[in-house]
């Protein structure tokens, strides 16, 4: 899995702290620009943040290139609709001699099943490569592909889709691939703008798990590939 952040607005947090103060003031946005010092800009932010008042953090937004990653996950990312993503066509793209796939770590870690799940992808390599060479358009041939058949996306989020996005796919409850993903993404925003996302990820990280089921372990600290959500003191 490769997850790179690609563009992003510029100055994302004094973005949103502009647009916040301006809903609360006669002044011009120009001198408000001006008078947004980087202390006023955290202390505001962390009181829209604070009070949920989520909506001015829409005017940030965060554009990834991902890949790597399966159809299954891309099943489970495409549900978030407030959100624009661009897939790698299987319709155009033909995949002979180059399917990829994700094998799950709990099947790879069973020699025996593992081996049977190799060799169903390469049965399905092996007819969808039969079905192009018969003259069957790609468009068709890829019915036969499975889900674990690796894709390319690039996907753009606002800040307050994203810390919604981060509740539910960083948590422990969720689908290993894609809070893997959603880790990795959390990682590379914070690095951009850590005012916005200092306390994103699943709800035990503010105190709020809204499991049904909590996993149990909710100040335990969290660890993701690229990410650590801090435990509470």
């Amino acid at each position: 899995m490769l997850v790179k952040l690609l563009r992003h607005t510029a100055d994302p947090e004094k973005t949103c702290a502009l647009a916040g103060r301006l809903c609360y003031s006669s002044r011009s946005i120009d001198e408000l620009s001006k008078k947004l010092t980087t202390a006023a800009i955290k202390d505001l932010l962390q009181r829209i943040i604070s009070s949920e008042h989520l909506s001015v953090l829409e005017h940030a937004s965060f554009t990834f290139g991902i890949e790597g990653v399966s159809r299954a996950l891309l099943a489970q990312l495409t549900r978030h609709r407030i959100a624009s993503f661009s897939v790698q066509s299987q319709r155009y793209v033909k995949l002979r001699d180059k399917l990829e796939y994700v094998l799950p770590p709990e099947i790879k870690k069973r020699e025996g099943l593992a081996r049977e799940f190799v060799n169903a992808v390469e049965f399905t390599r092996n007819l969808y490569d039969k079905l192009l060479s018969e003259g069957i358009a790609a468009e068709d041939a890829r019915y036969v592909l499975p889900q674990a058949a690796t894709t390319k996306i690039i996907c753009t989020m606002n800040a307050r889709e994203l810390r919604h996005f981060f509740a539910l796919r960083c948590c422990n409850r969720a689908q290993w691939e894609i809070r893997d993903m959603s880790c990795r993404m959390l990682a590379l925003v914070r690095k951009a703008a850590p005012l916005l996302f200092a306390n994103a990820g699943p709800g035990c990280v503010r105190g709020n798990c809204r499991e049904a089921e909590p996993c149990g372990r909710p100040w335990q600290k969290i660890i993701c590939r690229n990410s650590k959500f801090p435990s509470k003191k």
